[in-house]
């Protein structure tokens, strides 16, 4: 069985101590680190510019998971292999020709995936499902951390589940936003493979320590 993925995200770290708490993430049982990128257009919040991601992946020790939250994210993806992205992810909801973003993400020698908002349904990535190597699930709506799990996220990782199964397709389900011990065991259990935590790391009394019990949780 493979073993289920934490990726505490960068958006809940305390960004006046950013290489402080990369070590952390460095030092600690998470696989990856994620990091959201966001414009203002996309979602109403701006985060991490590609100065700040530079100074990141240099210190960073563990794969580079990125999330756009950008219009137009076509123009960027370049730029996001030469800052050392491992995995770089899109929104389905900015893609005009998600299919042409999938190949151009692997020419640049990257993992592919494919970001959806709460309110978009898996089905619509049926298509292409076998190009993506990973689906992420927004379970809150996206553009600010610190917000409440969306409770019918359970029912489309089954479904997402179910379709990767039905298409033969190796792709892992990712989620993102409002993880925590409550409903971390219940996501693994039903098919999720990644899960991104950040206010829940970082503003725990001891996040190491935390990151250690969640991924014990979930590879039991």
């Amino acid at each position: 069985m493979n073993s289920k993925l934490i990726a505490p995200s960068l958006l809940a770290a305390d960004f006046a101590n950013l290489q402080r708490d990369i070590e952390l993430i460095n030092q600690s049982d998470a696989d990856w680190f994620h990091i959201d990128i966001m414009d203002g257009v996309f979602v109403p919040n701006i985060s991490f510019g590609m100065p700040v991601l530079k100074a990141i992946t240099k210190h960073a020790k563990k794969f580079i998971d990125v999330h756009l939250m950008i219009v137009d994210p076509d123009r960027y993806i370049k730029d996001f292999a030469d800052l050392g992205a491992n995995m770089l992810t899109v929104h389905y909801e900015a893609c005009n020709h998600l299919h042409r973003s999938l190949q151009s993400i692997k020419q640049h020698k990257m993992q592919a995936g494919v970001a959806l908002n709460p309110h978009t349904n898996v089905e619509l990535l049926r298509d292409c499902i076998q190009d993506i190597d990973m689906v992420c699930l927004m379970s809150v709506n996206p553009g600010f951390g610190g917000q409440h799990f969306i409770e019918r996220t359970f029912e489309k990782v089954k479904q997402l589940r179910r379709m990767i199964e039905e298409e033969n397709a190796t792709t892992k389900i990712e989620i993102d936003g409002g993880v925590t011990d409550k409903n971390a065991e219940k996501l693994v259990e039903i098919g999720a493979d990644v899960l991104v935590a950040g206010s829940y790391v970082f503003k725990a009394e001891n996040p190491k320590q935390t990151i250690t019990e969640l991924k014990k949780m979930i590879n039991k």
